[in-house]
């Protein structure tokens, strides 16, 4: 075999004059790498020392802007005193709660007051409602130096005082029904039944006044919730209250055992910042050292300190996703006997598009589901010794091992469902021409009532059917509870088999008010009750709650929801600084604000003149650590996140002067002109949301 000795010389000398070529070409590829870095170094430090050289006259700018954040606080103090003042003046009986002479004398007036009504009562309690409203919201609102220490915690003792007369005049005007109900009997049943209702609570009660086996069981139309007795409580003379309160005065008791902040407490971005690291994920914090509180057993009582059986409707969730559940003994009938129980409802948020049902079953009912209820399970039932009766789960199967609800990780919605089985007391009797009724000075009184077993081996439980708010949106699978009194707190079981939802919202603010515009569902509006009306930050984020839209973070959040974790800074500043600009310009979100790091926050920002005008146009990338803002050179779709900067850019020291750079003189005029109650509002729910960090 022969070979051509020149054309392999050839070869090897092109690959030579290639490699040769190659390296030259890196070199130079290199050199212009390296100055390029040079050039922007030197870019970076001419800016750096114009940054520098400016900085003062910027931030002395940006505090004549600021002023509108004390000039807002200042309007607020200055609207609390004379909202003071016009009360006074206009003497229309109702007491200024935070005066203790008016609101102890308004209680005693109204505790002393034995003749009212169910009606009454309910129109006594949208006064009730206002008042501890007012002293809720001023606890939330008041800066420090306007109520001393001593001041908040009076204000904090009205308010328990307020719910729990409330409550007791419920009571009160039931006992005053149940000593007429006969004067109401069915014709068709001869048994009493009414229902009243009023946008804050529903009143639902029934009398046994005949005692006839085939009437065990009633439905409330007007309401949608019924029940069924078992044989033996139809034969007696028992009846069933079920009060639907559209509010929840039960699991704030639970808040105020731990020494939390109540949950309608806005969370301050220093306080909220995520813990270090640990190596555990959201709800595998360490549970040693947590203990039942050692506290006295707060009782829910009835009239002259009788007890009654209640249910509780809660639901929604702060963003997480499971629930953390801690194994617990069952509780021995002796030990909750004097307590009344209650049930609750409690779901999640998923970002699920499932449609949600406005109504669904527990598993285990006996009696198949009616339609638009709540069915309880056949293993629950009212038991009752030592006087005291409660709804409470029998004892003999695993059910009856609930687990304690952490009310850091759920917030309830739906309002609170008590439930009771009640002494019916004697009725009059027609004596010739006499009407003859034998008086109880007992007040009134839970029925005594332990099940027994039924032939099948069941125990005899009340069957419990409650339908569930329309106006109240349901995310995931909710969990059932009841309140514990006597260690303050809630136990759950779950409820299966329940879709999800998701849901957008958009916010209007005007002035010292803001406004839901919409909430949709599946294409439909939804929460029709709280949009298109106008109120108080603090008022929108209670109706929200209310209503199971918890996108309202609190301190202890971090523990169940993996976020980035964000400099309080960084984040507090760029809130204080969007709002500012809020007038003229739209903020978005940005995918890279979770790759920026704990130090530095980014989002994007557009001009917007009018309302919607931001859509479509150029979104500028923006990142802040609280005292520099720069221009990033990446979009939404870069590959990977980098900081450098973008071209004919400069660093400034606020967002107001970087949008200043770019934005027409009509958004900066009418960033100046913005009202400073505007920007206080646009604050308020930037810091209650906490979009940078929970988006």
């Amino acid at each position: 075999m022969k070979f051509n000795g020149k054309k392999g010389k050839s070869k090897k000398g092109k690959e030579a004059r290639l490699k040769a070529e190659a390296l030259l070409r890196a070199q130079q590829e290199e050199e212009e790498r390296l100055e390029r870095e040079r050039l922007y170094r030197e870019l970076l430090e001419r800016l750096e020392a114009k940054y520098q050289g400016e900085r003062e006259s910027e931030l002395a700018q940006h505090n004549s802007l600021k002023q509108k954040f004390l000039s807002a606080q200042q309007w607020k103090m200055d609207y609390r005193e004379q909202a003071k003042w016009e009360h006074y003046l206009s003497c229309d009986g109702t007491p200024d709660p935070t005066v203790p002479q008016e609101i102890n004398t308004f209680m005693s007036l109204w505790r002393d007051d034995q003749d009212q009504d169910v009606q009454l009562v309910m129109e006594k309690e949208e006064v009730v409602l206002h008042l501890v409203e007012k002293l809720e919201f001023l606890l939330l609102e008041a800066a420090p130096e306007e109520i001393t220490g001593k001041q908040r915690e009076q204000y904090q003792e009205v308010i328990l005082q307020l719910q729990d007369l409330l409550h007791q005049k419920y009571n009160d005007a039931t006992q005053n029904l149940l000593k007429i109900a006969s004067m109401y009997e069915d014709s068709e049943t001869g048994n009493m039944h009414t229902v009243l209702k009023d946008k804050n609570a529903t009143f639902c009660i029934w009398a046994n006044l005949k005692k006839k086996p085939r009437f065990k069981d009633h439905v409330f139309q007007e309401a949608g919730h019924g029940f069924e007795l078992p044989m033996s409580l139809a034969l007696s003379s028992v009846a069933v209250r079920l009060l639907h309160t559209h509010y929840d005065h039960v699991s704030p008791l639970w808040v105020q055992c731990q020494g939390l902040p109540r949950q309608g407490a806005p969370a301050t971005v220093e306080s909220a910042e995520q813990p270090e690291d640990t190596g555990q994920g959201p709800g595998e914090e360490e549970e040693k050292g947590r203990e039942e509180p050692s506290v006295p057993a707060a009782e829910e009582t009835g009239s002259k300190g009788r007890k009654e059986s209640s249910v509780s409707l809660k639901g929604t969730s702060n963003n997480t996703d499971d629930i953390k559940e801690t194994q617990e003994e069952t509780e021995k009938n002796s030990e909750i006997l004097d307590a009344p129980s209650q049930e609750s409802i409690w779901n999640y948020k998923s970002k699920s598009s499932a449609p949600v049902p406005k109504r669904f079953s527990l598993p285990g009912s006996r009696l198949s589901p009616v339609p638009g209820m709540l069915r309880s399970t056949s293993r629950w039932g009212w038991n009752a010794a030592r006087g005291g009766g409660v709804l409470q789960e029998e004892p003999g199967g695993r059910e009856e091992a609930l687990q304690v609800v952490d009310l850091e990780q759920l917030v309830p919605v739906g309002g609170v469902f008590h439930i009771s089985a009640l002494q019916l007391p004697p009725q009059a009797q027609d004596v010739g021409d006499w009407t003859m009724v034998e008086l109880l000075d007992v007040g009134l009184e839970v029925y005594p009532y332990s099940p027994g077993k039924a032939e099948d081996g069941t125990r005899e439980a009340v069957q419990i059917t409650l339908r569930l708010p329309d106006n109240v949106i349901y995310f995931k699978v909710p969990v059932v509870a009841r309140w514990d009194p006597a260690g303050l707190n809630l136990r759950h079981k779950f409820i299966s088999n329940l879709n999800t939802v998701s849901c957008f919202h958009w916010f209007v603010q005007q002035d010292n008010q803001c406004m839901l515009s919409s909430v949709v569902v599946e294409e439909e509006e939804v929460l029709s009750h709280i949009t298109g009306k106008w109120m108080s930050p603090l008022a929108l984020r209670a109706a929200l709650k209310r209503a199971g839209v918890n996108i309202f973070p609190a301190e202890y959040s971090p523990k169940y929801v993996p976020v980035p974790r964000k400099a309080a800074l960084a984040e507090v500043k760029a809130y204080e600084q969007m709002a500012l600009l809020a007038a003229a310009f739209a903020f978005a979100h940005s995918k890279w604000n979770g790759e920026a790091g704990p130090e530095q926050v980014v989002f994007k920002v557009s001009e917007r003149l009018t309302a919607g005008s931001a859509k479509g146009n150029h979104w500028s990338l923006l990142m802040f650590n609280g005292e520099k803002v720069q221009h990033l050179k990446l979009t939404e779709s870069s590959e990977a996140f980098l900081e450098e900067l973008e071209e004919e850019s400069e660093f400034h020291s606020t967002l107001y002067h970087m949008v200043k750079d770019s934005a027409s003189n009509e958004a900066m005029e009418k960033v100046e002109r913005a009202g400073c109650l505007f920007i206080d509002s646009v604050y308020q729910l930037l810091l209650a949301t906490r979009v940078l960090a929970y988006s």
